[in-house]
């Protein structure tokens, strides 16, 4: 009897059938003498959709809402029906003993594979694999260990409440905003808090006036130390500065206190991947979804660090004994590390160990197995960089300093300094120590001040590292959902990224106002956030849950559909469509931006600007503009005018290549080869002798 073992991804399934013994390949799987393992396209099925569930929600209609189904149910997603057959084709054979789940470990991971057994109806025992990185020894003692699936059906339960309320919120407020101000107004419980955010930051910048400001200094030696006020911007009138540096001067300070102590700081904690992202974006201005997408191959091709969607910082306490091994599999990352492993260290830094930190997945670290540097793209080079780097210095001894605060008085007037001396480097490249000033206690202090001149500035727009902090803050989305909501804001033109920031749209300002309240505020999502991770540790009800977010969403359609607010559509433009007069509408897309008929029944769309291809100008070897013509697309070169005809497919395979034209006039313009025979020669010096 064999065990059918189930993959996220054809990637991962190969991994498994190679350790496991599976070498006969197959098209949808790989079998073994023990085992069969296939594998899903991320989601195989998806919740059923209004229109597949009633007929008076096929077309959106204000009467028709909120559509509160007493059973959703599930449909395969179109493309991937294939796949879903062969599992189930697998699955009914009789040589088939149990099911393995081995899909990614985590919420999402876990109903991708449950959907797949409730549709293919499998009643024989499921068993789940659990894992955090991708290597052959992790894969051995994961199936060594596997557990039974009931264990994780609260996991299957939080992740089906999700599901169902985006679902039911997502649907009926997006057909709600939609149908009542004629325009794709999409809207969710985690997207809509998340664009409140940044519009939240863009008001403060908006409302912000700059203001000069004076801070009066005192110089002691080579430090300074700066007037303690409770306002420190409230010193506004330089005349008044002066007046008051002049009457501080009247008389020499005392030191009043002087307090010591040796602090030591110890390296920080492992990534997880929200602040892996914070930090790629800050250092390399990567994307939240590039960062994911690097660390995400790191772990499933690379092999070479743990499960990147996690929230901890933390590792379990039995995982002391695999960080030699680690440390080890990255000797050859630097001279420090290649030191460290040398001597077998130890951990320095013991608080990263924590079980009650530790949910799903523990922090981000290098695998057991050596990376293969020449194999790494630039950008993965970075990511595991980081990644090693913060592992490395869990080894390292404290960074250590004697740190000194000294309040010196001038009457009422308080000065603090602050000066430290380094007293080893620790884990921290050693840094110049300014010299450090002798305070004595009731020392006196001269009267050495100036006037430092200031001016307020602004609080900084978000960008997709702030961002994800202050979604981190608000429990907005999970680590692997994040970088996704972002991508989905932009995707939807309510938000848009700038060179070094991000902005919400004037499409993305309209919505915050027409959209509930509640919606906006991200407390109730953080709630949901609390509730979810309630039902995965069985905390919580998975029914109360949905009967409250079925009393939710009503609430939601009915403050639409009483909303007076009025909505300006800017995407609409004043163009006329061609074959039906209706106006057009600007559109973002992957290939830039076109224009779509608002007709109902016109299908008309054109592009705003020309599209640039590969194709070289003759004249000034620049890239061509394709333009649609009356006759056809054509080649135009914007910067000299001059066109080409575009060939079609068996034109261009006629058309000779540059190669074979090279190739051809070096095979016809030798410079060493004769021009006529040698018997030929012959003749003609004989006749020439005649």
């Amino acid at each position: 009897m064999k065990q059918l073992i189930l993959a996220e991804k054809p990637s991962v399934a190969k991994d498994l059938s190679k350790v496991l013994g599976a070498k006969e390949k197959h098209k949808s799987y790989y079998e073994g003498p023990n085992v069969i393992v296939t594998w899903a396209l991320g989601h195989l099925l998806g919740l059923k959709m209004p229109e597949d569930l009633n007929n008076d929600w096929q077309s959106w209609k204000m009467e028709t809402l909120p559509m509160i189904p007493k059973k959703i149910g599930i449909k395969p997603l179109p493309k991937t029906g294939h796949q879903l057959k062969a599992i189930k084709q697998l699955a009914s054979r009789k040589d088939v003993s149990e099911f393995v789940i081995a899909t990614d470990a985590g919420r999402e991971g876990e109903l991708v594979a449950r959907w797949i057994l409730e549709w293919i109806r499998f009643d024989k025992p499921v068993k789940r694999l659990w894992i955090s990185s991708q290597t052959d020894k992790a894969i051995k003692t994961g199936f060594s260990q596997l557990k039974s699936a009931k264990e994780y059906d609260a996991l299957y339960d939080s992740a089906l409440a999700r599901a169902k309320a985006d679902w039911l919120v997502g649907l009926n407020v997006t057909r709600a905003l939609t149908v009542k101000y004629e325009d794709n107004l999409s809207a969710g419980r985690v997207q809509t808090p998340t664009l409140a955010l940044v519009r939240s930051r863009e008001k403060q910048i908006e409302r912000f006036v700059a203001q000069s400001y004076y801070q009066i200094e005192l110089a002691v030696g080579q430090q300074k130390a700066t007037l303690v006020q409770k306002n420190p911007y409230a010193l506004t009138d330089k005349t008044q500065a002066l007046a008051q540096i002049q009457t501080l001067s009247k008389e020499n300070g005392q030191a009043t206190s002087i307090k010591e102590k040796t602090k030591k700081e110890y390296a920080p904690l492992l990534y997880d991947l929200t602040e892996l992202q914070q930090e790629a974006n800050a250092r390399y201005g990567f994307s939240a979804k590039k960062t994911l997408s690097i660390v995400q191959s790191l772990y499933e091709f690379h092999k070479i660090v743990s499960y990147p969607r996690t929230d901890s910082k933390y590792l379990t306490q039995d995982m002391k004994a695999t960080m030699d091994e680690r440390l080890q599999a990255v000797a050859d990352f630097s001279a420090q590390a290649k030191s460290l492993a040398k001597t077998h260290a130890n951990i320095q830094q013991m608080s990263v160990f924590n079980d009650a930190k530790v949910s799903d997945h523990h922090g981000l670290l290098p695998t057991e197995q050596r990376a293969r540097y020449e194999k790494l793209s630039n950008d993965e080079s970075k990511i595991y960089q980081m990644i090693v780097t913060r592992f490395i210095g869990l080894f390292l001894p404290p960074h250590v300093t004697r740190q000194q605060t000294i309040t010196v008085h001038f009457g009422k007037a308080e000065f603090i300094f602050r000066q430290q001396e380094i007293l080893e480097s620790g884990f921290k490249e050693s840094k110049h120590t300014e010299p450090l000033v002798e305070f004595v206690d009731k020392m006196s202090v001269k009267p050495d001040f100036s006037l430092k001149k200031g001016l307020t500035t602004p609080p900084k727009p978000l960008n997709e590292g702030t961002l994800l902090g202050q979604m981190e803050k608000f429990h907005l989305g999970t680590p692997a959902t994040r970088a996704e909501i972002i991508e989905k804001l932009i995707k939807s033109e309510l938000m848009e990224r700038t060179t070094n920031a991000l902005a919400v749209s004037k499409k993305g300002k309209q919505l915050l106002e027409l959209v509930n309240p509640s919606l906006v505020t991200p407390d109730l999502t953080k709630k949901w956030e609390e509730q979810l991770e309630a039902i995965a540790t069985k905390k919580y009800s998975l029914t109360q849950f949905m009967n409250e977010i079925e009393v939710e969403t009503t609430q939601l359609v009915k403050e639409i559909k009483q909303s007076q607010a009025t909505y300006q559509d800017f995407s609409l433009t004043q163009k006329k469509c061609p074959d039906c007069g209706s106006l057009l509408r600007e559109k973002n897309t992957r290939d830039g931006k076109i224009y779509v008929c608002t007709g109902d029944s016109c299908s008309y769309r054109r592009r705003k600007d020309p599209k640039v291809s590969n194709h070289r100008c003759p004249q000034c070897h620049r890239k061509m503009e394709i333009i649609d013509g009356k006759n056809g697309a054509f080649f135009r070169c914007k910067f000299d005018g001059t066109t080409e005809k575009m060939l079609d497919k068996q034109a261009k395979k006629k058309k000779m290549t540059k190669h074979e034209e090279r190739r051809l006039v070096k095979k016809y313009s030798q410079a060493d080869e004769p021009e006529e025979s040698p018997l030929a020669a012959a003749l003609k010096a004989a006749l020439n002798q005649e």
